[in-house]
């Protein structure tokens, strides 16, 4: 019945009509699944199946559609997938209690703890300053709310994935992109970061 209708005119709908929530669910269940098994099988976690994987991205797929907000954000499918692939980075993330290290050489995160509400400090930048930018009286959940105002959609999901101690090849298998595209995204990323954490600081 709603088969042929957007995603737009389907959300419009949910609030009442619970065909609606169960088409868009049925709509989105491929990348659901697809999203979850190459996380899953590229950073296999003890203590947690694929299918607690799949549940995960389900209920990111719900947050979705109960946050989104057609005005402010871009496409229900890139707002949907960032969600998706947050609410599974987070179950592996309280799933492992390894500490993983932001972006590579040049920034990295450190003092992570694993309750976002506690992390704290924490961006540096080795290169551009040997003293460390520091953001104070900022946790890393605002912080990277923020910096993410400065990044592409794509560079969000390679920044959440590359956070997340995935490697390059990973990434790429995981958002069905080149490697060079990764490479060239962090890139981008790291200047990015870089120029904020300055104009922060100053």
């Amino acid at each position: 019945m709603y088969e042929d209708i957007t995603d737009n005119e389907l959300l419009d709908k949910v609030s009442d009509n619970e065909i609606a929530t169960e088409t868009l669910f049925e709509k989105y269940k491929p990348l659901i699944t697809g999203i979850a098994k190459k996380i899953y099988y590229s950073r296999k976690v003890n203590g947690i199946e694929i299918g607690d994987i799949i549940q995960e991205g389900m209920v990111g797929f719900s947050i979705a559609i109960s946050t989104y907000n057609e005005k402010e954000e871009a496409s229900f499918y890139t707002f949907a997938r960032m969600c998706i692939l947050r609410r599974i980075l987070s179950s592996i993330n309280a799933a492992n209690t390894k500490k993983h290290q932001i972006l590579n050489e040049s920034i990295s995160v450190e003092n992570i703890s694993e309750d976002p509400s506690t992390k704290e400090n924490i961006f540096s930048d080795y290169e551009s300053n040997p003293e460390r930018l520091l953001i104070a009286g900022e946790n890393t959940r605002e912080l990277m709310k923020k910096i993410e105002t400065v990044l592409t959609n794509f560079e969000c999901e390679v920044f959440e994935l590359k956070t997340a101690g995935f490697n390059y090849k990973e990434i790429a298998e995981i958002l069905d992109k080149e490697p060079k595209s990764i490479d060239n995204a962090i890139n981008r990323i790291k200047t990015k970061v870089s120029k904020y954490l300055k104009e922060k600081k100053e």
